[in-house]
């Protein structure tokens, strides 16, 4: 499924426990202390900090649309995406609103103002996992595609289902780098190594012009790219990936891990700094979509990070899974992947 380019030396993969993958198509993550965020790019990023994350297990790929179906089958769930949202937690919705739909990529005809995201953006009746563009769409061809339109809970719920567990942002930070310190992407510091694409991002100017220069217009099969030092595939680009953290700033302590009031705090602090006025929790997406161009969202990083809302998944939102082995810390503090 593509071989890593070797931008800049990488190091060696530390010991792997003598036990073998706990699923297949996991790798072992290392461990180790490394410096988290940048200091270059978007403010949310900053500061550089060094953090500690001790080795697991994680999936190589994102979930795929047929592991989301396996799941399905054996559960019977539900998505948030196929369900009528209830009036009472959305006061003030229009009514026509309160449907069962997702949050759709429309790409406008003309230039428009990139200050407002409703500008590509639409509420989609209809749009859900089996159909990530609305009705008429379908999963056809796209089943080695990662699932999309799930919300948090959905994620959690497939997480347990699994086995599995969803990774903390440092821990996905960590594994994204695959072992090279403070480089701007997962595979380098430079975006296309002898004019290779390394991952499925927007290639030209967004939202109206996308050259295709990666092959993809919208997600791509899983493994589609290289892979970075640690065997890992899409770290960057095609679909932005939840973790278990609530979203705040780098330049906040997380607090003590057993104090309940700090964790509750958190929760409700854990908004979007660019729209203070929706007050439903986020939690922390890392990696960058298929929708990330340098012109606009040059997020395609493993420092880049943004809050989502726990309620809503996306035709841009994934995740993938991990088997932790012990606890991981941040900086002397205990962070704890279970949700807060």
């Amino acid at each position: 499924m593509g071989n890593v380019v070797e931008i800049r030396e990488q190091k060696p993969y530390s010991q792997q426990p003598a036990i073998n993958p706990p699923h297949k198509n996991m790798v072992w993550i290392p461990g180790g202390t490394f410096l988290m965020g940048s200091d270059q790019h978007y403010p949310e990023e900053a500061p550089v900090h060094r953090t500690t994350v001790d080795g697991f297990w994680m999936d190589q790929y994102t979930v795929t649309n047929a592991d989301f179906r396996r799941f399905v089958e054996a559960t019977g769930y539900i998505t948030i995406a196929e369900r009528v949202p209830e009036a009472a937690a959305y006061p003030g919705a229009l009514p026509h609103m309160l449907v069962a739909g997702s949050v759709v990529f429309r790409p406008p005809r003309h230039r428009v103002d990139l200050r407002n995201h409703f500008n590509w953006w639409a509420w989609v009746p209809g749009a859900d996992w089996r159909h990530p563009e609305g009705p008429g769409s379908s999963l056809d061809s796209r089943w080695d595609h990662p699932v999309v339109h799930v919300a948090f809970q959905e994620v959690e719920a497939y997480a347990k289902w699994a086995g599995k567990e969803l990774p903390t942002e440092a821990e996905w930070e960590f594994a994204a780098r695959g072992g090279l310190e403070g480089a701007v992407y997962t595979w380098g510091d430079e975006f296309a190594p002898d004019g290779k694409m390394m991952a499925n991002t927007w290639q030209g100017e967004f939202p109206i012009q996308n050259l295709l220069l990666d092959g993809y217009e919208r997600t791509s099969p899983v493994g589609a790219f290289p892979h970075n030092g640690y065997g890992l595939y899409d770290m960057a680009g095609n679909v932005w990936e939840w973790t278990v953290d609530w979203f705040q700033s780098h330049h906040k302590p997380a607090g003590a891990c057993c104090s309940g009031s700090v964790k509750n705090e958190v929760r409700e602090t854990s908004y979007d700094p660019q729209t203070p006025d929706i007050r439903i929790p986020r939690k922390v997406l890392k990696g960058g979509s298929f929708l990330c161009a340098a012109n606009y969202c040059l997020r395609y990083r493993p420092a880049a990070r943004i809050p989502q809302q726990v309620d809503t998944g996306t035709c841009h939102q994934g995740f993938r899974c991990i088997v932790r082995v012990n606890a991981t810390r941040d900086e002397g503090e205990s962070v704890k992947a279970s949700s807060i």
